[in-house]
């Protein structure tokens, strides 16, 4: 009869001591906690919706829209000054 040695085995670590088990699980961890962190703000710092005057302000915009004139002048100035020749400016 031949004896055959007896071969020990390892015995095998609890999951939380290998790295990668750490490293599979800090993505969602960080996740999950970046998430309660956004409704902590959402919740503590809410943005108002409305202006509490917003029918004055649409009504002021609208006595700006129905005078373009007006409204243009800026630009249609500035159009202009840029379309001058050269020859026409005002010596320096």
């Amino acid at each position: 009869m031949s004896s055959n040695p007896v071969v020990a085995s390892p015995v095998a670590a609890p999951w939380w001591k290998f790295g990668h088990v750490w490293l599979v699980l800090a993505g969602p961890a960080i996740v999950v906690v970046a998430g309660f962190v956004t409704l902590w703000l959402a919740l503590s710092r809410p943005d108002p919706v409305v202006e509490p005057d917003y029918y004055r302000l649409g009504m002021e915009i609208n006595k700006t829209l129905a005078h373009p004139d007006k409204s243009l002048a800026p630009a249609l100035k500035a159009r202009n000054h840029a379309a001058t020749p050269e020859q026409s400016l005002p010596p320096r």
